[in-house]
């Protein structure tokens, strides 16, 4: 499985990618976990607001900070 969380570096941001780590960590999942900070890679996409989480290679979650139970539930646990 491949996670990617979208955004420019903001605390916003930096939560999420932290959250998904400890879900990943906790579940001993076999995931690439890569933060994207490129704005033109984040366009690829179609998103404008962040965070947003990308699960192989689909936008799943943009605009906000999950919660670990939303997190656990978009990676099917």
């Amino acid at each position: 499985m491949e996670i990617k969380v979208l955004g420019a570096g903001c605390a916003k941001c930096k939560t999420t990618y932290e959250r998904i780590g400890e879900v990943i960590a906790a579940h001993g999942l076999d995931a690439t976990l890569t933060k994207v900070e490129d704005i033109m890679e984040m366009l690829q996409y179609n998103v404008m607001t962040t965070p947003a989480i990308v699960i192989d290679g689909t936008v799943r979650l943009k605009g906000y900070v999950p919660s670990t139970a939303e997190i656990e539930k978009l990676l099917g646990l």
